[in-house]
C-alpha cells in the first residue's frame, strides 16, 4: 500500500478482513429474499437474522474498501509517476477484470439457469447486453461482483489529474488547511452530508458511482495528512455508537415503508447515510487502534486478497447451489457453504499464485518459484 517506511499496516488488515468477510456476506444473501439484494441462487427459507446482519455489514463494508483504495492511491502516487501508475492500474485491475468477465463470471451467472440452459447457452446469453437489467439476474451481461474492480479502475483514471494536483505544493496547502479545520471531534461527520446528497441521486442504486467516488476521494485525502486519522481516533467510539444506534433505527423503521421524498423518508435517509459514514469512520478508528502491526499471516493474506476477491463469488454460488438442496436447517447450510467456499477459494489461490501467467491474470506481481515456496512455508509455520 505504501513504502515500508510509512506503511499503514492497519489499512492492510482492514483490507484483508474486508475481503475475507465477502464470503460470509454473500453466502448470507442466499437466505435473504429481499428483492433489492443481488445473489444468483436462493434457498427456499428466508432468514430474518441474516437479513439484518447483511444490512448492517452493507452499511460500512464497501465504503471501507473504497476508502482504503483511495488511501492506496495516495501512497502509490508517492513512489510512481502518472504513467507508471496508469500502467500498474492496467495490470492490477483491468487485466483481471477482463479475464474474470470472459471466464468465471459468465459461469457464475449461468449457475442460476443451469436447470434449463446448457453451459454453451449460458455463456452465449451472458454476452447479450440488457441495459434495463445489468445485475445479471436474467442471465445477461453483468460485471457481477467485479463492479468494485471496474469502479476502482475508472476512479483511478478519472481522478488522476485531481490526485496529482493534490500532491503539488498548492494542493498540499489545501489539504493542510482542511486538516486543520477537521480537528474538532465532530467535524468529520459533516462529510456525510455530501455523501448523502450523492446517494440521493439514485444513480445505479446501491452501486452509486458518485457516492463511491467521493468515498474513494476522502480516502486519498485522509491518507495525505495524519491529522485526519487523529481526528478519526478521537471520534471512533462516538461514531460507532451512532452507527449502531442508526442500525437499530433502520430495523425498527425501515425506510422502504415510506414514500420517496416524504419528510419521514428524507429524515430516515439522512440518518441512514450519516450512519453509514459514521460506521466507516469507526472501522478506520478501530483498525488504527488495534491492527497497526504486521506478521506473516498479514503478508500472505495481503497478496491473496485480490485473487480471493475475484474468485469468492463463483465458489460461493457453486457450493451454495449444491448445499441448499440438502434437507437441513439454515443453521447447518450457512456455515457449511461458508467453510467449503472459503476452502475452495484458498485452494484456487494456491494454484493461481504458482505460475506467473495466472498471477498476471489475477492482478498479482510476478514471483520466482523460491518466493512462492518460502511464502507457503512461512504461513504454515505461523
Amino acid at each position: 500500500m505504501t513504502s515500508s517506511s510509512e506503511r499503514r499496516h492497519d489499512l492492510d488488515w482492514l483490507r484483508v478482513l474486508g475481503v475475507l468477510l465477502l464470503i460470509p456476506f454473500h453466502v448470507a444473501l442466499i437466505f435473504v429474499f429481499d428483492p433489492f439484494t443481488i445473489m444468483y441462487i436462493r434457498d427456499s427459507v428466508n432468514s430474518r437474522v441474516l437479513a439484518e446482519v447483511t444490512g448492517f455489514i452493507h452499511m460500512w463494508h464497501m465504503p471501507m474498501l473504497f476508502m482504503i483504495s483511495g488511501a492506496a492511491t495516495y501512497f502509490a502516487l508517492g513512489v510512481r509517476s502518472a504513467g507508471q501508475y496508469v500502467r500498474e492500474r492496467f495490470l492490477r485491475l483491468f487485466i483481471p477484470l477482463a479475464f474474470g468477465i470472459l471466464t468465471f463470471v459468465p459461469f457464475t451467472i449461468y449457475i442460476q439457469h443451469s436447470d434449463v440452459l446448457s453451459l454453451q447457452e449460458g455463456y452465449a446469453g451472458f454476452f447479450r447486453i440488457d441495459l434495463n437489467q445489468l445485475d445479471g439476474m436474467n442471465g445477461a451481461f453483468t460485471p457481477a461482483h467485479l463492479w468494485f474492480i471496474l469502479y476502482l479502475f475508472v476512479f483511478s483514471l478519472v481522478g488522476l489529474p485531481i490526485f496529482q494536483w493534490l500532491r503539488t505544493e498548492k494542493g498540499r496547502r489545501v489539504i493542510e488547511r482542511l486538516g486543520t479545520a477537521m480537528q474538532s471531534r465532530l467535524s468529520l461527520i459533516g462529510l456525510g452530508i455530501p455523501l448523502t446528497l450523492a446517494a440521493a441521486t439514485g444513480i445505479l442504486g446501491d452501486m452509486n458511482p458518485l457516492y463511491y467516488f467521493l468515498v474513494f476521494f476522502f480516502g486519498f485525502v485522509f491518507a495525505s495528512d495524519m491529522r485526519f486519522q487523529k481526528s478519526i481516533d478521537k471520534l471512533t467510539w462516538i461514531a460507532l455508537a451512532y452507527g449502531v444506534a442508526e442500525t437499530a433505527i433502520n430495523i425498527i423503521f425501515p425506510i422502504r415503508n415510506f414514500a420517496q421524498w416524504t419528510p419521514q423518508w428524507m429524515a430516515l435517509g439522512l440518518m441512514y447515510q450519516m450512519g453509514r459514514w459514521a460506521l466507516t469512520l469507526a472501522a478506520f478508528g478501530l483498525g488504527h487502534r488495534f491492527l497497526n502491526f504486521t506478521n506473516r499471516v498479514l503478508r500472505y493474506a495481503s497478496e491473496a486478497a485480490m485473487s480471493f476477491y475475484l474468485l469468492h463469488m463463483t465458489f460461493s454460488v457453486v457450493t451454495g447451489y449444491f448445499v441448499i438442496q440438502l434437507n437441513a436447517p439454515v443453521a447447518v447450510k450457512y456455515p457449511l457453504i461458508v467453510l467449503v467456499a472459503t476452502g475452495l477459494t484458498l485452494i484456487a489461490y494456491e494454484l493461481v499464485r504458482r505460475w506467473n501467467v495466472t498471477r498476471l491474470l489475477f492482478g498479482m506481481k510476478s514471483a520466482t518459484k523460491d518466493m512462492v515456496v518460502s511464502s507457503s512455508a512461512a504461513i504454515a509455520q505461523q
